[in-house]
């Protein structure tokens, strides 16, 4: 009997998974509800259709989004090689004619013989070993509510819906002149980074955000519900001058000691991960342009020149917590052979999506022929995006896409930025290409 595997969604998370197992063997059986129904943001019927961008981002290997797909090249991406054969110009990014890469896409999966595709909804989870010896839940962001209601059930509460997210900043860019380390009230030990301002500074920054131009949103991403549990910092502002101060900017419980009193208002950076390399602004969910949010939260003194490593975000999402139900393998940790892989994962972006879908199609691959669990290093990208998103130490878990400050830095710290990142990637290369050779 042939070993079978189904994945659900032809995303770009779904057609990588399918064509990894397609390669090794393994029958699949590939379901995409499009044409019977859509989700609100799709409108062709073929595979991997982008909706919001036509940009892979940076081609340049020093670059994270370079590096990235780079890897993923390694692994005969089949969503990285379309787009290289559908590009378009685009300076230093890979860009592509949108109709033709998805067309170009669906082509390629329709083609191998390994894999059958299945046009219709599905509305339960199979079962491993009932119904296939794998299975690959890469539905997408906007998981139809029927497949919803029992990922949920899965999950617990474990579910997550969330309409805006902060933006998050490399350690190192923080100017710890203008900042300093202390818990409110000095309960616990010192878990923040405190980034105060005066009255001035303050009026300042709030004139520039209610002014700041807001990204435009999809229908769908307007009907939201518990909007004001998480409220753009920007819609904050606009409510009053001092909204903020009562808010995310409350200075109450802090002492800057540069000049031993409380400030008039204090940003607060949270870690993103344990070792301190990333920090997210606390309450700063918003749906300003990337670029506004570069000039705007750059007024605040400590983050003068901070680096962006992921900018805020607000829009429908839909993924569950993975670092407390997935291993680095995008298994789930308690039902062997249920994968899980995209967006749903918590990786944020196209392409990483695609390489989620890669990691888990060779790992269910891995896991029907009875194999050890494929991880990569976190030294390259993909192995610390599959770490991030598998990190129980990770609080507060949001989507994540690829930066370099999920990467261990090197030692001696290289401090230019361009030298640190070019050492980066070149770390990662080194590790394929040793593999390759072995």
């Amino acid at each position: 009997m042939a070993k079978r595997a189904i994945v659900i969604g032809a995303g770009f998370a779904g057609v990588e998974a399918a064509m990894q197992l397609a390669k090794r063997g393994i029958e699949v059986h590939l379901f995409e509800m499009k044409p019977v129904r859509f989700s609100p943001a799709h409108k062709n019927v073929n595979f991997a259709e982008l909706v919001c961008s036509n940009s892979f981002k940076a081609q340049r290997v020093d670059s994270a989004a370079g590096l990235m797909k780079e890897e993923m090249t390694r692994f005969d991406s089949v969503c990285v090689r379309c787009a290289k054969k559908c590009s378009v110009p685009a300076g230093g990014s890979l860009s592509v004619d949108r109709e033709q890469f998805s067309q170009m896409v669906t082509e390629e999966v329709e083609r191998c013989e390994n894999i059958i595709i299945h046009r219709e909804e599905v509305l339960d989870l199979p079962k491993v070993g009932e119904d296939a010896d794998a299975v690959i839940v890469a539905a997408g962001p906007l998981v139809s509510d029927a497949l919803t209601k029992k990922i949920e059930e899965l999950c617990g509460a474990s579910l997550h819906f969330f309409d805006a997210a902060a933006p998050i900043v490399a350690g190192d860019s923080i100017d710890m002149n203008y900042a300093f380390a202390a818990s409110r009230y000095d309960h616990g030990d010192d878990d923040y980074i405190n980034c105060p301002m005066n009255k001035e500074e303050y009026e300042a920054f709030y004139e520039a955000l209610v002014n700041a131009e807001g990204a435009p949103q999809h229908d769908f991403d307007k009907k939201k519900t518990g909007y004001e549990g998480c409220m753009p910092i920007e819609v904050m502002a606009n409510r009053g001058i001092d909204t903020m101060r009562f808010g995310p900017l409350k200075p109450v419980g802090l002492r800057d000691p540069r000049t031993g009193h409380r400030p008039w208002a204090c940003l607060q950076l949270r870690r993103e991960t344990k070792d301190g390399e990333m920090f997210n602004l606390v309450g700063f969910q918003t749906n300003l342009k990337f670029g506004e949010q570069k000039r705007v939260f750059s007024m605040i003194p400590a983050l003068h020149d901070a680096e962006f490593l992921r900018y805020g975000v607000m829009h429908r999402n839909t993924f569950i917590n993975s670092p407390k139900l997935l291993g680095p393998d995008y298994q789930f940790k308690t039902v062997p052979g249920l994968f899980f892989a995209g967006q749903i994962t918590g990786v944020e972006g196209y392409m990483e999506s695609a390489q989620s879908g890669i990691l888990a199609g060779i790992n269910a691959a891995n896991f029907i022929n009875g194999e050890a669990p494929f991880v990569l290093p976190n030294i390259t990208m993909m192995g610390a995006l599959a770490k991030y998103i598998s990190d129980e130490s990770v609080e507060n878990f949001q989507p994540m896409g690829a930066n370099f400050g999920v990467l261990p830095p090197i030692e001696p710290h290289i401090r230019d930025k361009k030298e640190r990142y070019a050492a980066l990637a070149q770390r990662s290369l080194d590790f394929f290409d040793k593999e390759e050779e072995a």
